[in-house]
């Protein structure tokens, strides 16, 4: 008996403690996304280029040199006027002595020659000509000071609050400056206005009058996605870099000023990107302009009205959490009585995740409906008495599978 005991106890203790059972979890874990990594730079900013949602900064707003981040914004306003037409890629650039002496980095044009604006956006984009951005400015605005001034109202409005331009390509000079989060606000603009010159930030070399120069962008051969933007340096600015790289459907937009040296600021730029794309994610959760729930309207010439978003709605969420965000749209309070006008919120598209709020985005109206005639209007009077009884605050979940 004693003997059976001991067998009894010993094969508990074994079954307790030698192989304990792990408990399966019931809910959905929750993915910690980690600290991002501190950097050397002077400033920096990670952007979602879809959302525009802010994943990493420091320093952001911090005015500083831009050195030639500022042909950004020189190649962003020759972009405008090449899509409206006021210039032409095969159009002759004459060169003039101004843009033929500008020191620093060179496409080296040659002074009263004629060059094909596609070559010297070219040299602005690949070899960070400052002799080409020159050419440009004048050939664009007349003047270098006048191009000027279109890149301060172009700025303006685009948000960039802590942007001041003196010329076309960032030499230095006390009262030219942007930010970080300025930079990251026109690299976005780059990429989803101009699409079609965007293709030239990728381009690895470039060869004008017999000399073949690299893009100085390294990411282009070390990151594999990546695709642009441009780099810059000067003794005041320190190397800086504004990247992007696009994987599985999320591009990023990387901004780093300040840094020590070129390899720094190449392999932050690495680092900053790789965090962004570990652990975030961009979704699609509305298209434009498509019907994505009916209002009820009265005394309207239709009964209901279509509710959608004005433009496709990106959301960034934590990477894998994509089956956990809830997705709703909310109307705003009712009754809406006609007349209900094109373009107007009158609700809300809504994400959630673990209870907070991911983002929202208006739900406008996507067509008129107009007042309707007066039997619409006594037969809508007298139901809503009887509707408004019985009905709730529209509220409809949406299915992310």
């Amino acid at each position: 008996m004693r003997l059976l005991l001991t067998l009894l106890i010993l094969l508990t203790f074994n079954t307790t403690f030698a192989n304990p059972i792990i408990p399966v979890p019931t809910r959905p874990q929750i993915i910690v996304t980690p600290q991002a990594p501190t950097l050397d730079a002077k400033s920096y900013i990670l952007v979602d280029a879809n959302t525009g949602k802010i994943l990493v900064e420091k320093d952001a707003d911090q005015r500083v040199a831009p050195a030639s981040l500022t042909k950004l914004m020189s190649m962003y306003i020759i972009s405008a006027a090449l899509k409206n037409g006021t210039i032409h890629l095969d159009d002759k650039v004459r060169v003039s002595e101004k843009a033929w002496r500008t020191g620093g980095s060179r496409m080296f044009i040659k002074v009263n020659t004629e060059v094909p604006v596609k070559d010297l956006i070219k040299g602005i984009v690949i070899a960070s000509g400052n002799d080409a951005t020159v050419a440009m400015a004048e050939y664009v605005a007349g003047s270098e000071d006048a191009f000027a001034s279109m890149m301060n109202n172009t700025a303006k409005d685009l948000g960039m609050a802590n942007s001041h331009f003196m010329d076309s390509n960032g030499l230095p000079s006390a009262d030219h400056y942007s930010t970080a989060h300025d930079l990251a606000i026109l690299a976005r603009a780059i990429i989803n206005n101009y699409p079609e010159d965007y293709k030239l930030y990728s381009e690895k070399y470039v060869v004008y009058n017999n000399i073949r120069q690299p893009n100085r962008n390294r990411l282009l051969w070390l990151f594999p996605t990546a695709d642009g933007l441009k780099t810059g340096h000067t003794d005041d600015a320190g190397y800086c870099l504004v990247s992007s790289a696009s994987k599985d459907g999320t591009r990023l937009i990387g901004v780093i000023l300040g840094e020590r040296s070129d390899k720094a600021r190449t392999e932050d730029s690495i680092r900053l990107l790789t965090y962004g794309f570990r652990f975030f994610e961009t979704h699609k959760y509305g298209d434009a302009n498509k019907k994505m729930m009916a209002m009820r309207v009265w005394k309207g010439q239709e009964t209901e009205t279509a509710l959608g978003v004005k433009s496709d709605f990106y959301a960034t969420i934590p990477a894998g959490q994509f089956k956990n965000v809830q997705v709703s749209l909310v109307e705003d309070k009712p009754p809406h009585n006609a007349p209900i006008t094109k373009g107007e919120s009158y609700g809300t598209l809504k994400l959630t995740l673990n209870g907070q709020v991911l983002a929202t985005e208006p739900l406008v109206a996507l067509e008129d409906n107009k007042k309707g005639g007066m039997f619409r209007s006594m037969t809508d009077s007298f139901s809503y008495y009887f509707h408004k009884w019985f009905s709730k605050p529209v509220s409809e979940p949406v299915n992310n599978a």
